[in-house]
């Protein structure tokens, strides 16, 4: 079977998460289970893991991938937002550890739901299409201007945003945008000729921005790492992978904040951050993928690897 998803920083990532025979883990962005299938390894027959993921052929594939582990591999479909509610959906209350792979998979990448622009295809971006809500279409041809700009943005840190949010309503107003192909050459279209190419492709930025939009990502990482910290045994680990600066500083932030830094105003007579110390950082600063890997997953370049230990 072909990889679903390559699995970024793999050897770093269980050196850190230190999963023990008999454990229980989360993999709460199970992908192609290529961390889930390392993670059962160490853990043994008395381990179990319980595998998330929003995308029901991430699901089916994994079950195949993992099925030599047979009810150890407990797999569901969900955002890791819910983690409170599936842990308690299977019967668990505590954790040895709990493994975040955040973004987009290489598999969702190649899908056709529009999240490339490399190919011609229906704007969708929705991790798991059988979910309801808005799709790409949707955020393109029915957010006003003010709102597009501010997305793309906070989103995905364009210079930019007006000039593409101007762009993106005029052309929508002669007909609607639906593929890929027709935003991107609006977006390139939008950016200055002198400043359309540069390390990456015009319309890179602004395709995360709308992507990160249509899935909620960012608030399901201020939600759901918090709350694998909170499920943590004394002494269970968290290990989370990001793939650009919005999810590592909401990742730094959370890390820092169970690890008794206040980040209140000074003048605030009490905390009201909600920073108390239960966990110990393990990683100063984040790991990062070696030229090795890179050199044979370009994905992996950007990822960031944190880590923290519930001490308290």
């Amino acid at each position: 079977m072909p990889d679903y998803h390559k699995p970024v920083l793999l050897n770093e990532t269980i050196t850190l998460l230190d999963p023990k025979e008999g454990g229980i883990f989360v993999d709460a962005t199970l992908g192609g289970a290529g961390h889930a299938a390392a993670i059962l390894e160490k853990i043994g027959p008395n381990g179990r893991l319980i595998g998330i993921d929003r995308d029901q052929e991430a699901i089916e594939r994994s079950r195949e991938r993992l099925k030599e582990f047979g009810d150890r591999a407990i797999l569901v479909k969900g955002n890791f937002k819910d983690l409170n509610s599936i842990l308690e959906s299977v019967g668990i209350s505590e954790i040895d550890g709990a493994l975040f792979d955040l973004g987009v998979s290489s598999h969702q990448l190649d899908s056709e739901r529009g999240f490339s622009f490399s190919r011609d295809e229906e704007l969708d971006m929705r991790m798991s299409p059988q979910d309801e809500g808005p799709d790409a279409k949707h955020v393109v041809n029915d957010y006003s201007e003010v709102h597009l700009a501010e997305l793309i943005y906070k989103y995905g840190d364009e210079r930019y945003s007006r000039r593409i949010a101007r762009m993106i309503v005029e052309k929508r107003w002669q007909a609607p945008i639906t593929t890929t192909k027709e935003l991107a050459d609006i977006v390139t279209q939008a950016i200055p000729a002198q400043n359309r190419w540069q390390d990456i492709h015009p319309a890179t930025r602004t395709f995360q921005a709308i992507r990160i939009e249509v899935n909620k990502e960012l608030e399901a990482v201020e939600v759901g790492v918090p709350a694998a910290i909170e499920a943590l045994k004394i002494g269970g680990r968290v290990c989370v992978i990001s793939f650009h600066s919005l999810e590592d500083r909401i990742v730094k932030q959370a890390f820092r904040r169970y690890a008794g830094h206040c980040e209140c105003p000074p003048k605030l007579p009490i905390c009201v951050c909600g920073a108390k110390k239960t966990v110990k950082i393990l990683t100063g600063k984040p790991i990062i993928s070696s030229a090795e890997e890179i050199s044979g997953n370009p994905r992996s370049r950007s990822s960031k690897l944190r880590c923290a230990q519930k001490i308290s």
